[in-house]
């Protein structure tokens, strides 16, 4: 007769306040609804007819935008499960810095799916095995997709229609505008070799007032504020960058001085102003014809840079000073004294125009076509400035939302020019092909690949619901499978105007999408979404920190 051993009643295992959840119901289940609501919220925001959200962030800061990569930003998500997403949708922001939001609706989407599985008792280790299947030879099928790619020696018109796409998903209408923009940028700071090529050269300036067709690109930098002494032009220049105060130095403690004739007080303050005037004597000597002011700028030091003829621009931006250190080859120098030659810079042209009403100043060094222009410039760090025109702050963070996106797709096409068809089409495809991948399979992975197909289908059903509403959104995706079916249909998408009947060929309408930013979001979402399938408890900890204050109601003084 076996010996029944009795059982320990409540072992405590973790510390008081620690959360341990396992099993299906508590913890997969529970992480997929999650990461669905998550990719929810975002899914309405995708496409060119996506909705904008209003985030307030903690600070009370205001957003209105479409940008998934904004909005889960500034919102901060505590389910650990959605935190996944969240990274997942992070790094492609990194890595392509567009299609971020369908990483999340993706990755959501092959959860839901997945729940299915998991309901009728498959084990989520068959379903990681047949998703990961799924991806790879969705990886293989879509280099077969590819329909053309970027022309070699970069031409704007061919840039601009790989970008419309991309800026059209954020600023639909606008699309024509502004990719001609940012192609015109940034062939302005093309490098020899296009590899080179840095997101950083491009930069937006926002001037209130005015509409988006007063835009305009600027070649160098531009700072919206003149120059703060009497020089506004110098061409041919030299530069010194002050990160300290242009000032007289005060002493650390408070000192007190004792005067006793009148000529001892005449005398007191001359001592500062010559030793102030001999620092500025020196950096004149140097050549230097701009200084670029980190900090402030006494009236004293601007009155003797005023009469040694040298420009003074404030910039309090430290990251605008390093792009302008980095333009001007200079060092930013903490100390108030004259640069060394390999310290101080060289700016070809430094002028003051008008934009819109507003005085700015622009840093450039000489182009091709300037009359200052030599042979030996072509080396040097070019920028160029996209201002942007708009009526109101938040509209103007938007526009320069979509310009980012639309430089970093440029970033992106250099490394991989290649291109697939856009409006869902290339989703669609690769779905009936990893569907019939999946027919073929022997095992319980072809449930989990048909399923991780049926999820690819969540691109074009969001495209075509957000456009025309979902009952029309459903009628358009059948037809699109109809069309898939018959030869040529690969390169069939949704029509998000309806001009026919919600289907168009992506590539006829030059709606292209980089092949490598799908790939990204291929390989992230499957990833996110194998990881939080593998998960089977959360043990959560108590959160640090010691007892809450007590609230106290009304005026705790008041008798």
């Amino acid at each position: 007769m076996s010996l029944k051993v009795p059982k320990a009643q409540n072992i405590q295992l973790f510390k008081e306040g620690y959360k341990h959840l396992s099993g299906l119901e508590d913890a997969v289940l529970r992480n997929i609804q999650a990461v669905a609501e998550l990719s929810d919220l975002v899914r309405t925001s995708f496409g060119p007819n996506g909705r904008n959200k209003l985030v307030i962030n903690h600070l009370g800061k205001l957003f209105v935008t479409s940008d998934a990569a904004t909005i889960i930003r500034e919102i901060e998500v505590v389910h650990p499960a959605a935190k996944l997403l969240v990274m997942a949708s992070q790094a492609q922001e990194a890595e392509m810095g567009d299609a971020t939001n369908t990483v999340m609706i993706l990755a959501g989407e092959m959860l839901k799916k997945a729940e299915h599985l998991l309901i009728m008792g498959l084990h989520p280790s068959e379903i990681i095995k047949g998703y990961e299947l799924a991806s790879v030879k969705a990886l293989s099928e879509l280099d077969d997709l590819s329909t053309s790619s970027l022309p070699s020696p970069l031409t704007k018109s061919a840039l601009a229609t790989a970008l419309k796409p991309a800026i059209a998903s954020k600023q639909y209408g606008y699309e024509d505008q502004l990719a001609d923009y940012v192609a015109e940028a940034s062939l302005a700071v093309m490098p020899p070799n296009p590899k080179n090529f840095n997101v950083d050269n491009v930069r937006v300036v926002k001037i209130l007032g005015g509409s988006l067709s007063g835009s305009k690109v600027v070649r160098g930098m531009v700072f919206g504020r003149e120059p703060e002494g009497i020089v506004k032009n110098v061409k041919k220049a030299k530069v010194a960058v002050y990160t300290c105060g242009l000032d007289i130095a005060q002493t650390e403690t408070k000192g007190t001085v004792l005067l006793k004739s009148a000529e001892e007080m005449l005398n007191f303050t001359r001592g500062e102003e010559q030793q102030l005037e001999k620092i500025f004597q020196e950096i004149a000597d140097a050549g230097v014809k701009v200084i670029i002011a980190g900090s402030s700028v006494g009236e004293l030091a601007l009155h003797y840079l005023n009469r040694m003829n040298i420009a003074v621009l404030k910039v309090l931006s430290k990251f605008e000073l390093r792009r302008l250190c980095r333009v001007a080859n200079a060092t930013p120098l903490a100390r108030m004294g004259a640069p060394t030659p390999e310290e101080a810079g060289f700016v070809d042209v430094f002028e003051t125009t008008e934009i819109g009403g507003d005085r700015v100043t622009v840093l450039r060094q000489a182009a091709p076509g300037d009359p200052e222009y030599s042979a030996s410039d072509a080396e040097k760090t070019r920028t160029a400035t996209i201002v942007l025109r708009g009526a109101t702050q938040n509209r103007l963070d938007d526009l320069e939302r979509a310009v980012d996106d639309g430089v970093n797709v440029i970033k992106a096409l250099i490394k991989d020019p290649r291109l697939v068809p856009g409006a869902g089409a290339t989703e669609l495809e690769l779905a009936k092909r990893v569907e019939v991948y999946g027919a073929g399979l022997k095992g319980l992975a072809q449930h989990a690949v048909k399923r991780w197909a049926q999820a690819l289908e969540v691109i074009p059903r969001t495209l075509a619901e957000n456009a025309l509403g979902g009952s029309e959104g459903n009628e358009v995706v059948s037809r699109l499978w109809a069309k898939h079916e018959g030869p040529g249909g690969a390169v069939y998408g949704v029509d998000v105007e309806e001009e026919t009947d919600g289907t168009l060929s992506a590539t006829e309408r030059e709606i292209l999408d980089s092949l490598a930013a799908k790939q990204w979001a291929i390989k992230l979402a499957t990833e996110a979404a194998t990881s939080v399938l593998s998960v089977d408890s959360i043990i959560m900890s108590r959160p640090a920190g010691g007892p809450k204050i007590p609230q106290q109601s009304g005026n705790w003084d008041e008798d």
